[in-house]
């Protein structure tokens, strides 16, 4: 037997495989490239950086990322202990300051004993042992090539862009207000309010501003829940009213009269110096996004302290690939794991390193791999992912749509998603015990 489980990259997904082996007492090699090779969107070296969003979204029990976190509570989760010591106000969300956070993953698989971090990058798998691939999106140029090869398929791919950040002091408080998003708990979001006028003039801006290169990229290969919103907004005038700039519920403080659209900022840091434009990734040029941007009534002298970008993330066609297991088909010591398998969104992909873990560990141990219940939504993300259609193979975030029905027909979505609830938990406490 082999001293040594390999897990490939130190993303979430990564750093939750090697956190879940390492503490049964089993050896791990974490590879990471980085600092000595970055990727267009990292910058730093730290394991487990938020490049996207510093938002790991709701925790709230009655829904789909609630669920979710719960059942990763289950399982020992180390991003979820890390992201509640380093958490910032977001309401019913679980954001963090980004630094912390990766500071906090850091400090914890470094001090573990039986992780050994390699900071170099892999262009192909180590010859010996069980492997856990969790190179995420932003597979380096020559393991993605090995990875085609190996697999005999082709990668597919989606384009993710990047909303961007300003800082707190640039914000003009006499114009925007405190509340939550969709008026659900704390204040804890800034709202800048559009009257229909500035909402059109902003608009016609937004459609027509200068987009980098990447603008000739297909639209239809942009994730939903990532696109653009120069993407979104071309869809019609008042695509935006209906999405990232829905004003239901958000009341100016001393008036009754509802915002024509409201842009949202949230906290991205713990000393709250820094807010994110909450959905308005972009692809538009730096210079295009400050002047567009700075029509945001109460950003008119916006520092910006990251604008948005755009980058090509990679993924593989996981019903041709994998077994519910997680393991290759046609290579039982490989394991898959983060949003190299199409699972997409923070939670999700650390949520998947789990499992990676899990059923490696098994594998090492000589034990029969498992196979989670459908019924919970870890095993509802990988059994989508496991038996998808192929040819338009698409990633996929936690969402109570991709639950089993329950025998009997609920009208009421707010009860039948708590039956749903009920329904996984009971399921993934028993699958807990088998641990």
């Amino acid at each position: 037997m082999k001293k040594y489980i390999h897990v490939i990259g130190g993303g979430l997904a990564g750093c939750e495989a090697a956190h879940f082996i390492a503490g049964a007492g089993v050896k791990v090699c974490l590879w990471e490239m980085r600092p000595r090779q970055t990727t267009p969107v990292h910058s730093g070296g730290d394991l487990a950086e938020l490049v996207c969003s510093n938002s790991l979204k709701s925790e709230l029990q009655d829904t789909a990322q609630g669920l979710l976190k719960m059942e990763m509570d289950l399982l020992g989760s180390l991003v979820l202990k890390c992201a509640r010591l380093t958490r910032v106000p977001a309401s019913a969300a679980l954001a963090v300051d980004r630094k912390r956070f990766s500071a906090l993953m850091t400090q914890s698989i470094l001090e573990n004993q039986n992780i050994e971090v390699i900071r170099r990058e892999i262009t192909e798998l180590p010859a010996d042992g069980i492997c856990i691939i969790a190179t995420g999106p932003l597979t380096s140029e020559a393991l993605s090539k090995y990875l085609q090869k190996m697999t005999g398929r082709n990668n597919l791919f989606f384009y993710d862009a990047i909303a961007p950040s300003v800082t707190a002091q640039s914000i003009d408080y006499q114009k925007v207000f405190r509340a939550s998003r969709y008026n659900k708990g704390e204040a804890d979001y800034l709202n800048c309010p559009f009257s229909r006028t500035e909402y059109e003039d902003f608009y016609y801006n937004l459609v027509a501003a200068d987009v980098k290169s990447a603008a000739a990229i297909d639209a239809d290969r942009f994730f939903n829940a990532c696109m653009p919103v120069e993407v979104m907004a071309a869809k019609g005038v008042d695509t935006l009213r209906f999405g990232p700039m829905r004003p239901v519920g958000l009341l100016p403080p001393g008036t009754d009269e509802r915002p024509y659209a409201v842009v949202q900022l949230r906290q991205e840091d713990k000393e709250g110096n820094i807010f994110g434009l909450v959905g308005f990734q972009s692809r538009m040029r730096w210079g295009e996004q400050e002047r567009v941007f700075r029509m945001i009534p109460g950003l008119e002298n916006a520092e910006f302290v990251r604008f948005g970008s755009m980058h090509r993330n990679t993924y593989i066609n996981s019903p041709l690939i994998l077994n519910p297991t997680l393991q290759s088909k046609n290579r039982e010591n490989i394991f898959w794991a983060g949003q190299i398998t199409g699972v997409e969104g923070y939670m999700e992909s650390a949520a998947s390193g789990i499992f990676a873990g899990i059923n490696a560990l098994r594998l090492y141990r000589g034990l029969d791999l498992l196979v989670l219940p459908p019924e919970t939504m870890m095993g509802a993300l990988l059994n989508f992912i496991g038996t998808a259609e192929t040819r338009n193979f698409q990633p996929v975030n936690a969402n109570f749509g991709i639950l089993p029905p329950l025998r009997n027909n609920i009208k009421d979505k707010r009860r039948r998603y708590s039956l749903y609830v009920g329904r996984a938990w009971e399921l993934m406490t028993k699958f807990s015990e088998l641990l």
